[in-house]
């Protein structure tokens, strides 16, 4: 039984080596294995030099010269298991993973894309091999723990459910916030909630050259004003420039704006460097510049990746958390406006600031997107100047340009009272009537075109007003874009101006939302609105009727609250000869 065996083996074996051979009936010639073993020895030098192509499940993975085994005493031992092994591993060991990713913007995608799906860039996406590491990859997480090492902090609390009772005991809410000095601090902290929050991750985007660095560097500026001379280095800005020239630019910009703080510049893209650096110098506050341009060693893909910007973000979260320290991080935007990266990388941080203003305009808004230490409804007026961000004394009229009563080319303009947030904005409607002009080359700037063309026909349907052989052209001064419904009621009254050739009288402001029917509704928080133009001195303001009584018992002072139901009433109250 045992020769028999060997004897179906060593076919087996002479079948893998040559598949095409003619293998003798082994089942009536089992007695004569002696000999065919000599046979298969004969022909051992031909079958190692010769190349096989078969159907063998193994391919042709042994056209190379084979790898001499020790034997077995019995002969037992079976090559293509071994060799099966020896494909298997190798093939696990050169599995790996191909990504295209994008040398402009950073975007993976796992196939080739003449344009970037991101940036739109053409030509921009190259290859690259993600081999499989030895050792696990280390998160955002990871990276955190294991940059700070030992000295993370160990509190039993942290291990089990704490009682409101117990975290609030002995804590003071009133110290607890880092304050800002200066005027531009204070427009800071209500955007803030309040302060600077001890422990909280920070992202401020905006366009390029919208003013982001400069404000983190006023901000440094005044949390180190804020701290002692016996205190630690209270700041630390790292630029994501690996060469040092960006330091000195980080200086010169400081000269500029006056500031002499003591500030800890440092320029690095490695956010393990930059924990460690950051820890041994105990800021009160981290300010990275930007997030797009750091990475992670242990992470896959470029800087500015949607796994680099997502870990390194965790690793920065888990920083702040541990050490108490404010960390600030600077996100670029897409063309759309967006924050790039991931979408987790606005759930992940605290706060989210976003800068905005027109490109030829040195007004800056700064509004909290997201704010899990105070409200969303703040916004801040800033304006760009020389010595860097100043705050607008006047920012109600901001978005006003002079006006002549008495001058009937200015026919055509009318004021909205617009809300941002708690802000309040008087903002300058324009309209322009044309007659014998194509109604299809009607435009609109800063007034969404359908918008438009709605107020447009109610004012021919509800108000009487023969607009169709005219075509409407309307704009908002100084690049504001009204997208409140409350300055529906100003675009009427701008329209009718225009086509009446008829000037609105000086000192008259609208408020209020039009429906089909010509009707005049109710708009948000429309007494603070009053208020303001009482403040600014203007003399009438017309409102929908049902807001007329409230507005009269808060007391507008001198100014003149006009209730009308519909936009026929508004047209009889305000173009009247004797106003």
């Amino acid at each position: 039984m045992t020769r028999f065996l060997r004897t179906i083996l060593i076919a087996h074996k002479l079948h893998l080596r040559h598949p095409k051979c003619i293998i003798p009936p082994l089942l009536s010639h089992y007695s004569a294995t002696a000999d065919y073993s000599e046979a298969l020895d004969t022909h051992k030098p031909t079958y190692e030099t010769s190349t096989t192509t078969s159907w063998s499940r193994y391919g042709n993975i042994y056209g190379s010269p084979d790898v001499q085994h020790s034997d077995h005493s019995d002969g037992d031992e079976n090559p293509s298991s071994g060799r099966a092994k020896d494909v298997a591993m190798e093939k696990k060991k050169g599995k790996g993973k191909t990504q295209w990713v994008c040398c402009v913007c950073g975007h993976t995608t796992g196939i080739w894309w003449g344009t970037c799906p991101e940036c739109e860039e053409i030509g921009t996406m190259e290859k690259f091999h993600e081999s499989k590491l030895t050792d696990k990859p280390r998160g955002g997480l990871a990276i955190t723990e294991y940059a700070m090492g030992s000295w993370l902090p160990r509190r039993p609390e942290q291990f089990r459910p704490i009682k409101l009772e117990e975290v609030n005991r002995g804590f003071n809410h009133d110290k607890w916030r880092i304050p800002l000095s200066g005027s531009l601090g204070l427009e800071v902290s209500t955007v803030l909630g309040g302060g600077l929050v001890p422990g909280s991750l920070t992202l401020v985007g905006g366009d390029p050259g919208i003013g982001k660095s400069t404000l983190l560097l006023q901000i440094s500026a005044m949390i180190a004003n804020e701290c002692s001379d016996g205190e630690a280095p209270p700041v630390v800005y790292v630029s994501g420039e690996e060469l040092l020239k960006s330091v000195k630019q980080i200086c010169s910009r400081a000269d500029r704006l006056g500031i002499k703080s003591n500030i800890y510049l440092y320029s690095s893209t490695d956010i393990e460097d930059i924990l460690r650096k950051a820890h041994g110098l105990s800021p009160r506050a981290l300010v990275v510049d930007s997030i797009q341009t750091v990475y992670l060693n242990t992470v896959i893909g470029s800087a500015g990746g949607v796994m680099q910007v997502k870990e390194c973000t965790a690793a920065l979260m888990r920083f702040a958390k541990t050490t108490n320290i404010s960390v600030f991080v600077i996100g670029h935007v897409t063309k759309s406006g967006d924050i790039a990266g991931p979408r987790v990388l606005e759930h992940i941080v605290d706060v989210v600031l976003y800068m905005e203003g027109e490109k030829y305009s040195p007004y800056r808004m700064l509004r909290a997107v997201k704010n899990r230490f105070g409200s969303t409804d703040e916004l801040a007026v800033l304006e760009m100047s020389k010595s860097g961000l100043q705050v607008v004394s006047n920012a109600s009229e901001m978005f006003l340009t002079q006006q002549h009563s008495d001058s009937n080319v200015l026919a055509g303009l009318a004021i909205a009272v617009i809300m941002d947030g708690t802000r309040t904005f008087l903002v300058e409607i324009q309209a322009l009537c044309l007659t014998h002009c194509p109604v299809s080359s009607s435009q609109s700037n800063g007034i969404h075109a359908n918008k438009a063309n709605i107020i447009k026909c109610v004012l021919m349907k509800q108000a009487g007003l023969h607009l169709q052989d005219n075509a409407v052209f309307l704009n908002v001064a100084s690049g504001f874009t009204v997208t409140e419904t409350s300055g529906d009621l100003a675009i009427a009254a701008a329209i009718c101006s225009s086509f009446l050739e008829f000037p609105i009288p000086e000192g008259t402001a609208f408020i209020g939302e039009i429906g089909l029917g010509g009707e005049l509704r109710m708009v948000p928080r429309i007494d603070k609105r009053v208020n303001t133009l009482a403040k600014l001195g203007y003399r009438m303001c017309v409102v929908p009727k049902q807001a007329e009584k409230l507005i009269q018992n808060e007391g507008p002072g001198k100014m003149e609250v006009v209730g009308c139901k519909d936009l026929k009433e508004v047209i009889n109250a305000v173009f009247r000869r004797d106003n």
